[in-house]
């Protein structure tokens, strides 16, 4: 399905409650990078990079939640990235803008669902080895990023799993609101 089409999202979660009859772990991750510049930026594809990353964000949350706030328990994890809260390595001002949205939705979010035993934490991974961020710049470039960070290389998927799998863990229970870095120390605030 179309994470920025509320019909599609709305069959995804039904289907799971269906088969499953709860939905206890959300993971926002659907996302689409453009390395395009502002001016050459053309609507659709602001569009389509805002629609992917954002709205889906809000989308899969607004369909789960009724589900986890029945259950008294739930996490929801977004993925931002370090251009939410700096700029895009190489992705365009939609991505950044896009991800930065994805941090004070995911604020605002923790607050409002606190007290139903929802936690709510987005992730923000630097540049990680994926096909996105493969099929966006070259193996050299990716390489002089890379020796630029402190912890000189690309992070991996799997390390940023077990982010994820942590937060949607019990052991996390305290943490909500939170935006946690995975980068290399590319990004230090």
């Amino acid at each position: 399905g179309n994470v920025a089409c509320r019909q599609d999202v709305d069959r995804m979660v039904a289907e799971a409650l269906g088969r499953f009859d709860a939905i206890h772990i959300l993971v926002n991750n659907a996302g689409v990078l453009r390395p395009t510049a502002v001016v050459d930026i053309e609507e659709d594809e602001w569009d389509l990079v805002v629609d992917v990353n954002l709205k889906g964000t809000y989308l899969c949350s607004r369909a789960v939640l009724p589900a986890m706030q029945k259950a008294g328990w739930g996490r929801v994890i977004n993925f931002s990235s370090t251009a939410g809260k700096n700029v895009s390595t190489v992705g365009g001002a939609h991505y950044t803008a896009a991800k930065a949205g994805i941090l004070g939705f995911t604020r605002h979010l923790a607050k409002e669902v606190a007290r139903y035993g929802v936690t709510a934490n987005s992730v923000c991974p630097g540049l990680i080895d994926t096909e996105m961020v493969r099929s966006t710049v070259t193996t050299r470039r990716a390489n002089e990023y890379a020796q630029s960070f402190p912890i000189a290389r690309l992070g991996q998927p799997q390390e940023v799993a077990e982010l994820v799998a942590f937060l949607a863990s019990n052991r996390a229970a305290y943490i909500t609101g939170a935006a946690l870095d995975i980068n290399g120390g590319d990004l230090m605030i």
